[in-house]
């Protein structure tokens, strides 16, 4: 089947180029579609307007998705599957479930049909996949797929930091005792032990000044016998 493509269909042409195709793949998808139309003289009179109306709406197409993918672009999403001997999967990981988790991360619908995965992920390990989501805009997704029970990198927990010297110094200050606190601690603990009471510290203290204020006796003169004079 001979058809004139009016979209940029992927593998196949851009929009205003004649194409063969397989008949089934044209009746049953091309055509329906709005893609393509039978050759005619009309329809390559057309042809130059597909074009830059693919143009047009391809440009517009950027602009929108512009945003999307800069979000995709070197996202790492992690996928748990259940996997057995040699890291083989029991089952698979298909291009639905990357989308899934895809637009779980970025909150923006992803079309399973945009991420080019040839074949289904049957094996643990970490996969580069794209995302086509046009022409130009082929974001890199790095897709982790991981045994069901076992922390993917996103997951890992973020280490505690270090305390700064500012922070240990300020802590070590906090816990020092007040100079006023020492001395009442160490009062605290004579009394405790019975060497001395606040009232003999100051007992001793009033006595040793009265003795210093005191004036000390003379001091005794002996008697000397007179001499007898004859």
């Amino acid at each position: 089947m001979r058809v004139i493509l009016i979209r940029d269909v992927d593998r196949v042409g851009t929009a205003g180029e004649v194409k063969d195709v397989a008949d089934g793949y044209g009746r049953n998808y091309l055509l329906p579609k709005g893609l393509a139309e039978l050759v005619s003289p009309d329809g390559l009179k057309r042809a130059d307007e597909y074009r830059k109306a693919e143009e047009r709406r391809h440009q517009a197409l950027n602009a929108e998705m512009e945003g999307l993918a800069g979000l995709l672009d070197g996202l790492e999403i992690n996928i748990k599957a259940k996997a057995g001997e040699n890291e083989r999967l029991y089952g698979s990981v298909t291009s639905a479930d990357i989308a899934e988790e895809a637009q779980r991360l970025t909150g923006h619908e992803i079309d399973k049909r945009k991420v080019d995965l040839h074949d289904p992920i049957h094996q643990l390990g970490e996969y580069e996949i794209t995302v086509k989501l046009t022409r130009d805009l082929i974001p890199t997704l790095m897709v982790v797929v991981v045994a069901e029970g076992v922390e993917g990198k996103t997951e890992e927990k973020v280490e505690e930091q270090p305390e700064t010297k500012a922070e240990k110094k300020a802590k070590r200050k906090a816990e020092e005792p007040e100079p006023e606190a020492e001395l009442d601690t160490g009062l605290d603990a004579a009394e405790d032990s019975g060497e001395m009471t606040m009232e003999s510290a100051v007992d001793d203290v009033s006595d040793t000044d009265t003795e210093a204020s005191e004036p000390q006796p003379d001091e005794a003169v002996e008697d000397i016998p007179k001499e007898s004079s004859e």
